[in-house]
C-alpha cells in the first residue's frame, strides 16, 4: 500500500464513517487588511467527510460564501486531528435542489442531532457547501508520521505538504 493509499485510509478512519466533524474553514477576505494585502478569516463549520471532500450546511449569503464565491481557494484544519489541508471550494446550491438528494440525505443523518433546529431547507439560501481537498498533510502522534496527500493526482509527495 502506498503512503497515500495509507493516508487515505486513516483519513477515512478519523473523518469517514458518516460522522459530524468539526474543522476549521479559512477563506479570504473581501476586503483586503489596513496594508492592503489579503486577509484570511476563518472559522469553525460542522462537515461531513467522504471521498477526499468535506461537505457543510450554510447560507448562500452568509460572509463565507460571499468570499468563496471570489475565490474558490480554502484551506481547512482538523480541530480534533493534525490536519491541514488546501482545497477548492464549490457552492452546490439549494439543498432541497434534486440534484442534492443524495448528499442531503447523507448530511441529514450525520448532523441529525441539530440539522433541523439549524436549517431552514426552504429558504433557497439554505445551501451545501463541498470542499474538494487538493492537498494536504495528515500529521500521526505529534510528527511521528506524516502522510503529504495530492488529492488531485492521487499520490503521495515526496516533499511536504501542508503544515
Amino acid at each position: 500500500m502506498s503512503m497515500y493509499q495509507e493516508g487515505l485510509k486513516l483519513m477515512e478512519e478519523k473523518f469517514g464513517g458518516g460522522k459530524d466533524n468539526a474543522i476549521s474553514l479559512a477563506t479570504i477576505a473581501r476586503e483586503p487588511g489596513a496594508d492592503g494585502k489579503p486577509r484570511p478569516v476563518v472559522r469553525s463549520v460542522d462537515a461531513y467527510y467522504e471521498d477526499c471532500t468535506f461537505y457543510v450546511v450554510t447560507h448562500a449569503k452568509s460572509n463565507k460564501m460571499q468570499q468563496i464565491a471570489e475565490n474558490q481557494e480554502v484551506s481547512v484544519a482538523g480541530c480534533l486531528e493534525m490536519f491541514t489541508a488546501n482545497g477548492v471550494a464549490e457552492n452546490l446550491g439549494w439543498v432541497l435542489d434534486p440534484k442534492n438528494a443524495v448528499i442531503r440525505t447523507k448530511l441529514r443523518t450525520a448532523f441529525s442531532e441539530w440539522y433541523d433546529m439549524a436549517n431552514n431547507e426552504k429558504d433557497e439560501n439554505c445551501c451545501f457547501l463541498a470542499i474538494h481537498l487538493t492537498k494536504g498533510t495528515l500529521n500521526i502522534n505529534h510528527w511521528e508520521k506524516l502522510y503529504h496527500m495530492d488529492f488531485v493526482n492521487k499520490t503521495d509527495m515526496k516533499n511536504g505538504g501542508i503544515f
